[in-house]
């Protein structure tokens, strides 16, 4: 954004770290301010890419291709081609994906991207419902190494998701574990998916703490109903005025409602 004035430099920043602010919270708003950051600077890469992305979590696929295309021609970066190809499968076009995991592009991807890439290529099979096809796409050096990376958690996961759709349960039990084992932040569900997988179920304590008062409910109502009925009848207040414009029957009453 060097090629900007300071001032409108300034305000696509204030945008763009909104967007990075928001994306994973709140997809919406983060789409709002990458089309006011593509409004002041649609020239700057860093603010196409910005956009894509906040098109991308709002499941704008072809949107956010297009932001993530005209990026890449402004760049010549190829770290944007995964993503691409996870759009190409939003757009229900699995087979489009699979053409650019075997592009020449993949191989000028560093080691995370080409994990990614890899995730991806699994996707595209499994949406063309090639389901042992997909196992073996995710078989690779590293799914099987010990080491913790970034990427290991959501591969590992992949992997066990696979497993499970195939009907290799026992597989897919294994590796739900090593990816909580691998998931420091989160990033997965994989601990319900190994928790379902158990049969274990967990119960909210509000609900607990709720249901327990909701039980002591009708002993209270007893106790106080008995102290009620124990207690002398008050006297009638008599209100001569009230009397006479009360209603003394149904049918006035009824036309007191309307």
């Amino acid at each position: 954004m060097q090629s900007l004035p300071k001032g409108l430099a300034e305000d696509v920043a204030k945008n763009l770290v909104m967007v990075a602010r928001l994306i994973d919270e709140d997809p919406e708003g983060a789409y709002g301010y990458s089309r006011v950051a593509l409004r002041l600077a649609s020239r700057v890469a860093a603010v196409r890419e910005a956009a894509g992305f906040a098109a991308y979590a709002n499941q704008k696929y072809s949107e956010a291709l297009a932001e993530f295309r005209a990026a890449r021609r402004m760049t010549g970066n190829v770290d944007l081609w995964p993503v691409m190809a996870d759009c190409e499968r939003g757009l229900g076009r699995p087979e489009k994906a699979m053409e650019m995991a075997g592009a020449p592009e993949v191989h000028k991807l560093d080691k995370a991207g080409q994990v990614e890439m890899r995730l991806v290529a699994a996707g595209a099979r499994r949406d063309m419902g090639q389901i042992d096809a997909a196992i073996v796409t995710l078989q690779s050096p590293e799914l099987a190494s010990n080491s913790v990376q970034p990427w290991t958690a959501r591969l590992r996961y992949a992997y066990a998701d696979a497993l499970l759709a195939a009907g290799r349960e026992d597989e897919a039990r294994e590796w739900f574990a090593k990816a909580v084992e691998s998931d420091k932040d989160g990033s997965t569900d994989a601990s319900d998916r190994l928790a379902e997988m158990d049969g274990v179920e967990f119960v909210d304590a509000l609900d607990e703490e709720t249901l327990d008062e909701s039980a002591d409910g009708p002993e209270i109502e007893a106790v106080e109903a008995a102290a009620t009925l124990d207690a002398p009848a008050p006297e009638p207040v008599v209100n001569d005025a009230a009397d006479r414009d009360a209603p003394d029957d149904k049918g006035d009453l009824d036309d007191l409602d309307d």
